[in-house]
């Protein structure tokens, strides 16, 4: 009866180590696996298949962008229009210098 007691709790001992096995794996991919696939994609920016995909990928964005009727939102194109302006500024002053 000791040795059946003790081949049980073997058992159980050995499924509830996998599970926490298999839980903590699913956690770490869902929560983890992404991140570390984009942090592998932008260290990988010196790999020529990388900037090629990433290169369509920004060609595509700009001709779906150019699509549109309005590219920007209002907020953004007053925030680039201010930016303009100050750079402009900035490249007249150096001009006067």
């Amino acid at each position: 009866m000791e040795k059946s007691n003790l081949k049980t709790f073997f058992i159980k001992l050995i499924a509830i180590t996998f599970s926490i096995i298999i839980i903590i794996n699913v956690i770490f991919n869902l929560i983890f696996g992404d991140k570390i696939e984009k942090l592998n994609n932008i260290l990988s920016l010196d790999k020529s298949k990388f900037r090629s995909d990433l290169k369509n990928k920004i060609r595509n964005e700009i001709k779906n962008g150019l699509k549109k009727e309005n590219i920007l939102n209002q907020e953004d194109k007053v925030l680039l229009y201010k930016l303009y302006k100050k750079i402009e500024k900035e490249f007249a002053e150096l001009d006067n210098k």
